[in-house]
């Protein structure tokens, strides 16, 4: 069984999508996705500075963007996608690439739904200085103790001993001086804020708003949940856990449990992927994960299909 899954905010880097727009039709579907938006994507994802696609009004339409150009390399359409794959689902930002692919929302609705959550999000993080950190080995009970001690929220539980925090830089400050039992490492992330937490709240209202008119289809391939790792069958419950999320924490460890109880066997993480395919390979053993970096992991990418999908013999 394949699962395909859409990485977050902070995958991104400079130039990151340059080798994809030599494809047929990449760069006019980004050239068009961009006046949508009114966001010139082939900018940011080629030329532009890390600095530049750290911004978050600019980051998360790029990478929902990013998923959705590289998975209709693979999956020209939605049936494709129903008929290969067993599951799918995004990391925080991933969600609305995953929404897309799963025909809750057509590409061009996840892509204005994200434009509008990125620019909520930039406007909640500019109200006090936040941010987040990835915190590598250590006992997963202790080191979220330590995190609440420290007035931190355990923003991101990834699984594979990942947790990563988010609170003002004062508090992250304490937490690199301070470091739970355990813990190897902490990484500060190339993100602008402190995303799944309380200080997002602003955001919510103004994603409700955006997402109001959409006519969310129910999905045709198990879509599985950032909130508690449930597969969610009705599109519009799907759209309300995607307008919630911003403010409450990611579990990927619970979907990386459900990808197991759903028997998958690999995983595709589309681009920039790296990220994910990592934790899989330390938190899903016997599950073959691939990583959709580039152009060149498409033949790959194929194999993997033709080997783990539903139709597979």
């Amino acid at each position: 069984m394949l699962v395909l899954v859409a990485p977050g905010q902070g995958a991104q880097t400079p130039g990151f999508l340059t080798p994809w727009l030599d494809l047929p039709g990449a760069e006019d579907r980004l050239r068009a996705w961009s006046d949508a938006l009114d966001l010139d994507l082939v900018h940011y994802g080629t030329q532009a500075d890390a600095d530049e696609i750290r911004d978050t009004s600019v980051a998360q339409p790029l990478l929902v963007a990013a998923a959705l150009l590289a998975a209709r390399q693979l999956f020209p359409a939605t049936e494709d996608v129903a008929r290969e794959v067993g599951a799918t689902a995004g990391h925080s930002v991933g969600e609305l690439a995953a929404s897309a692919l799963a025909g809750v929302l057509t590409d061009d609705e996840a892509l204005k739904l994200v434009r509008a959550r990125g620019l909520a999000m930039a406007e909640a993080a500019a109200i006090t200085e936040t941010g987040m950190a990835a915190l590598l080995g250590g006992d997963p009970e202790t080191t979220v103790a330590h995190l609440e001690k420290l007035g931190l929220t355990p923003a991101n539980v990834n699984g594979a001993g990942q947790i990563v925090a988010a609170g003002t830089l004062e508090q992250l400050a304490a937490l690199e001086a301070d470091k739970p039992e355990g813990v190897r490492r902490v990484v500060t992330l190339k993100v602008a804020g402190a995303f799944h937490t309380e200080h997002m709240l602003p955001a919510v209202a103004k994603l409700e708003a955006a997402a109001a008119s959409l006519d969310a289809a129910d999905p045709v391939v198990p879509y599985v949940s950032n909130r508690d790792g449930l597969t969610v069958a009705a599109g519009a419950d799907v759209v309300t856990r995607l307008v919630g999320q911003v403010a409450n924490p990611v579990r990927w460890d619970l979907c990386m449990e459900t990808f197991q109880d759903l028997g998958a066997t690999a995983l595709i993480e589309l681009c920039p992927g790296g990220t994910l395919t990592g934790i899989a390979k330390r938190a899903l053993p016997g599950v073959k994960p691939l990583a959709l970096k580039t152009p060149d992991n498409l033949d790959a990418a194929r194999t993997l299909i033709a080997e783990h999908s539903s139709t597979a013999e």
